[in-house]
This record gives structure tokens, sequence and C-alpha cells, in this order.
């Protein structure tokens, strides 16, 4: 059986419902994956379609999936299976080359950066966070903690290290794009001041598309730095879309209000550019349909993409057991979601650089 392509309807419900359910694998199943760390996670890269797109397996909610996929051959090709029925043939991306290259002094290059999707490289430039150690303030659903605890990264990216496995990324991975995220390392710059020095280590040394997040600056100043620096597009994440679920969720993050978020937006379109300038958005975590959608069309309107993903919970999060988003939920988001950004001439195709150019943990960019 062959499985519909993601601009298809039945393709499109295919993959929102594989993100809002997950996916049964086996042990040994191999490919990419991602565990803890800063932001989705909990999850494995599969293609699909043609498609490269991040679905949860580490979740509780994913052992009890009815999706299943069978151990993969030596191409990595499995079968993708819903109910005990044979759905057709899904693929498990392997390692990229460069995760098997290290620094002079011994550090893995997978510790400093990481593959997302087919051809994005991420990192977590500070992987620390001054509202993560009190659960009075961290955000409830994050786990920048646990991949740092666990050894699977370092606290502290340097420059140089960042543009030396960017540039072994794309010259032996083909890889297109760039995330730079922190934790918020202070209330003031929150962190754009070390993205810059990231961004323009990065653009000396390989000519890399880059997106650059963090919480809004107090200053909206920093906005042409990281411009100047050699950053293309910018990410500044609300999380949920009204400030009471905001409060509930992520009290520390919180303090810095939606109307906050608004105006540092309105500052930020005129220097990236419009639809260059995204924020996240987790569906799930108590927004309705209509406020996320509320919310989405006043982002719009001042040139900003929201990339609304289905909320995965992470294990040993404080939400670890919060249900996701069901997939019908997804769908009265998504749906006329794409019908908002297609009426306005924003496509994630447009975006140079980041997660909604990535696209891959959400299957918004199949209803634009």
């Amino acid at each position: 059986m062959t499985i519909p392509t993601l601009g298809t309807l039945s393709g499109r419900k295919l993959v929102t419902d594989l993100q809002s359910f997950g996916l049964q694998i086996g042990e040994q199943t191999g490919g990419i994956a991602r565990k803890g760390g800063a932001g989705p996670s909990d999850h494995k890269t599969i293609t699909i379609a043609g498609q490269t797109v991040m679905v949860p397996v580490y979740t509780s909610g994913a052992r009890h999936s009815p999706f299943q996929a069978s151990p993969p051959d030596q191409h990595g090709a499995s079968t993708l299976l819903r109910d005990g029925q044979t759905l057709g043939t899904i693929h498990f991306p392997a390692a990229p080359r460069f995760y098997g290259l290290s620094t002079a002094d011994g550090i893995p290059y997978w510790k400093i950066a990481l593959l997302h999707g087919r051809d994005t490289l991420a990192t977590t430039v500070h992987q620390t966070c001054i509202r993560y150690a009190d659960r009075r303030t961290s955000c409830q659903f994050c786990a920048i903690g646990q991949s740092l605890e666990a050894d699977r990264t370092i606290a502290y990216k340097t420059p140089a290290q960042l543009a030396e496995v960017a540039k072994a990324a794309v010259e032996l991975d083909g890889v297109r794009d760039m995330v730079l995220t922190t934790g918020t390392p202070n209330v003031v710059d929150r962190g754009a001041a070390v993205l810059a020095e990231s961004a323009r280590a990065i653009r000396a040394a390989v000519d890399l598309p880059l997106q650059v997040q963090c919480e809004p600056p107090r200053d909206h100043h920093w906005f042409q730095p990281l411009r100047d620096a050699g950053a293309d597009s910018l990410g500044m994440h609300l999380e949920a879309a009204t400030q009471a679920v905001r409060e509930k969720i992520m009290p520390g993050k919180a303090t810095v209000s939606v109307d906050r978020y608004m105006d540092a937006f309105a500052s930020a379109v005129p220097i990236f550019g419009r639809g260059q300038v995204n924020t996240y958005i987790l569906a799930g975590l108590g927004d309705s349909a209509e406020d996320i959608l509320a919310l989405a069309e006043r982002l719009i309107a001042l040139g900003v993409y929201p990339f609304v993903v289905p909320f995965v919970p992470i294990s040993g999060t404080p939400l670890e057991n919060h249900a996701p988003p069901s997939a019908d939920f997804m769908k009265s988001v998504l749906a006329p979601l794409g019908r908002m950004l297609r009426d306005a001439n924003m496509k994630s195709t447009d975006i140079r650089a980041g997660c909604g150019r990535c696209g891959a943990c959400s299957s918004l960019s199949a209803y634009e």
C-alpha cells in the first residue's frame, strides 16, 4: 500500500493523527531521535510520503498509540500500521555524518547541535535558564535540564564550537538552515547578546541561514544587532495564546505578557521582514481553538507567522501526564489557520530559517 502525500486531505489527516497519538516503535529502531531539551521533544524523525516529520515516540501516550512501526530494514524502511492494518512504508532516516565527529577537545558534535527534521540544524546555546530550577517560575513543559543531566549536551556552546559544527553539517549533510535558541540567562537582553555573538561567528564560517530564538528583550534595540549579526529570522515564543493559560503553565515567562510580546513583534517585523518573525504556540495546554485562532489573526496582521504545534508531554516534567491535544482538536485549529495564512499570502516556504521553515513538528504547512 502507498501512503498518500501530505498535500491531500487523507495525507494531512494521517500526519495530524500521528503527531497527536504518537507512534509505537521497537527498542532498536535507530535513526534520529531527541529526548529532553528546551523545546518539543521525545520525538523521532520519520519520512512519510516524501516528507520528514517529527512524531512522539517516548511519551506515555505513544505507548498506547494505535500506530505501530515494524523494525526497519537495513535501509531504514519500516511498515506503518494502524490498529494492525498496514498503511504503507515509512523511513527512519540514518544519523547524519557530522554526528561522528568531535571537537579538538573531544566533545562530540551531536552534543553541540542536532539535526531536526530533514535539513535543519538546531542548538540551545545556553542549556540553562534562570526560571528552570524553581518550579514556581519554570515552564511546566520544559526539560532543558534533563539532557544536560543525562550528559547528552553541554551547558554552553561557544561561538567557535557552533561555527565548527555548522560548517561540518553543511558540508557533510547538506543542512540548509540553523536554529539558535537559549534558556533565558537574564531579564534584560534575555539571551539576545549571546545569540548575536553566536550568529556572527557562524556566519563568518559558513553561508547558512539562521533563526535566533529568545524571549523579547527588555529593550527592543536588540533586534537590529541580531539582524546585523547574521540572523535571518527571529522566534519569540508565546507558547500559549491567553495570558491565563500562560500564567498557569509558565508562571515566570508569563511575567512578559502577551501585550508585551505583541509590542516586541511590532518592533521586530520591520527589521526582519514580514513572515520572518515567528512564534511557537503549543496547542493543547488549555487554550480553546477560538483562543488560538483569535491570536493567530492578530499575529498575521502584524506580519508574524504563528507556528502552531501539538503539545507533547515530556517525561520527567510536571506535565508528563497532561494529555496531548486530540487529532480533531488539531484539525479544528490547523484547517482554518491554513486558510488564514493562504489569504495573507504568508507561507512557511518563504521563511528563510527556523522552525516554521522546517515544519517537522506540525502538519500546519500541509494546510497552507
